[in-house]
């Protein structure tokens, strides 16, 4: 599996894996309003990875570099299961500077489950505009703190 930097040419295919993966994932949400271009917003101003094999787009991982906030990151329902969302959580976690931190929706049991088994911890609750959540931190061991690691490159 390869990790790597988003290009434009993987705008087309993303779009329609966040829609697809917010479907099957996000079940209990209201998916009427949803469309291609949501990526688009939902990735404005991030750094973008790209997890693809055999040249094939796995999924991706949307962060702030400077906030060290997770925002985004979705695999292709078809291929869930396999790897695809540990190599883009263990890309994004390189790049961290300080804590990371991210927000999951609290009804999406098996995202945080994910998330608690790569060492991530549950920090506080909230409220969003898609419900409730939880605030989720993740400390970098501090021999491998630094000010960036760009392997995915």
């Amino acid at each position: 599996m390869h990790i790597r930097p988003f290009t434009e040419a993987d705008r087309p295919f993303l779009r329609t894996l966040l829609l697809a993966a917010r479907k099957t994932n996000w079940s209990w949400l209201d998916d009427s309003a949803w469309q291609l271009e949501d990526f688009d917003r939902v990735v404005l101003g991030e750094t973008v990875l790209v997890a693809e094999e055999d040249g094939r787009r796995l999924g991706f991982a949307a962060f702030l570099e400077n906030d060290n906030f997770l925002h985004s990151l979705f695999v292709d329902p078809q291929f869930q299961g396999q790897g695809a969302g540990s190599a883009l959580l263990q890309a994004v976690q390189e790049c961290f500077t300080a804590t990371g931190a991210l927000k999951c929706l609290l009804a999406n049991r098996h995202a945080q489950d994910f998330y608690l088994r790569h060492g991530w911890q549950i920090v506080s609750q909230g409220e969003s505009e898609q419900g409730k959540y939880v605030l989720m931190h993740y400390k970098k061991a501090a021999h491998i703190q630094y000010a960036s690691n760009k392997n995915y490159q």
